[in-house]
């Protein structure tokens, strides 16, 4: 599994030309399932996004977490993370896991990143959907396991 967080002041996802979903300060996960991810690394990211510290007042830096600084996620699934672009001009996505497989730890790890207690909003797995992000900093990670 692979995810990118995006520290954000607002967010916003429209699925399909028709479904649209906002959040507020918080962050943008890009969650990516290789084809051999299992569900027991689910708890690690989850905990990885409830625990990191992301936010700070003007001079102290990375201080407060996602659930201190009372923050929103928005959960995007992203197979092109696992893209192969070392040959040739297209992406190979052999390593991403299959859809029908993928949407099922997709949606377990959306239920348990709700768990948090924080506002959760969600992409569409498999659909096409255009985002608009105001990053804050900005702060990216990439987090792998």
């Amino acid at each position: 599994m692979k995810i990118v967080i995006q520290r954000v002041n607002s967010a916003k996802i429209l699925i399909n030309n028709e479904i649209e979903r906002t959040v507020e300060k918080g962050i943008v996960v890009y969650f990516g399932i290789s084809k051999d991810d299992t569900i027991d690394k689910i708890d690690y990211f989850v905990n990885k996004i409830k625990t990191l510290r992301l936010w700070g007042e003007e001079d102290k830096g990375f201080q407060l977490n996602i659930e201190d600084s009372k923050g929103e996620i928005l959960i995007v699934s992203q197979f092109t993370l696992y893209g192969d672009c070392t040959k040739g001009t297209k992406p190979k996505f052999n390593d991403a896991m299959k859809p029908e497989d993928a949407k099922e730890i997709y949606n377990i790890f959306v239920e348990k990143i709700k768990e948090i207690g924080l506002k959760v909003e969600t992409g569409e797995f498999g659909s096409h959907m255009e985002i608009t992000q105001v990053n804050d900093g900005p702060v990216t990670l990439i987090i792998e396991k």
